[in-house]
C-alpha cells in the first residue's frame, strides 16, 4: 500500500491554481501531545503540493521528486479532519514551487508549507 494511500489523503477541490485536499486526523497521526504529529504535518504539505502539481500537467505525465520542504508551525491541529489547499506558485521546466495551507477542522490557518518539486 503506497504512503498516500495509508495518509488517507483524498482530492476534494481541483482548482485552476491548485488543489483542496481532506486528511482525517487518525489517532496513530498523533504526538505525545495527543495533537496532528509534526512529521504527518510535513507530509501532509508534500502530499497537497504534489497533487496540485499533477493537476497542472497531468497525474503520471511527469515524474517528479521533493528537492526542498519547509514547514511553519502555527498552532497544535486536533479534531477528526484536516484540510489543506495546495497553490501552485511557479510550474516550470524543471521545478514546481508550491505553497499549502494547512487547515484543522475549525477551518484555523495551523500550517504553511513551501513545497519544490524537480520535474524529471
Amino acid at each position: 500500500m503506497s504512503f498516500e494511500h495509508q495518509l488517507n489523503l483524498r482530492v476534494a477541490e481541483k482548482h485552476e491554481d491548485g488543489v483542496t485536499v481532506h486528511f482525517d486526523l487518525l489517532p496513530n497521526y498523533l504526538n505525545s501531545n495527543g495533537v496532528l504529529h509534526g512529521g504527518v504535518t510535513a507530509s501532509l504539505a508534500d502530499e497537497a503540493a504534489w497533487h496540485a502539481m499533477e493537476n497542472r500537467f497531468g497525474y503520471g505525465v511527469r515524474p517528479s521528486t521533493t528537492t526542498e520542504l519547509k514547514v511553519n508551525y502555527l498552532r497544535p491541529i486536533s479534531g477528526k479532519q484536516v484540510s489543506a489547499r495546495a497553490y501552485l506558485v511557479r510550474a516550470g521546466k524543471t521545478l514546481c514551487v508550491s505553497r499549502v495551507d494547512i487547515f484543522d477542522e475549525a477551518k484555523n490557518l495551523a500550517a504553511i508549507g513551501i513545497v519544490t518539486y524537480m520535474l524529471l
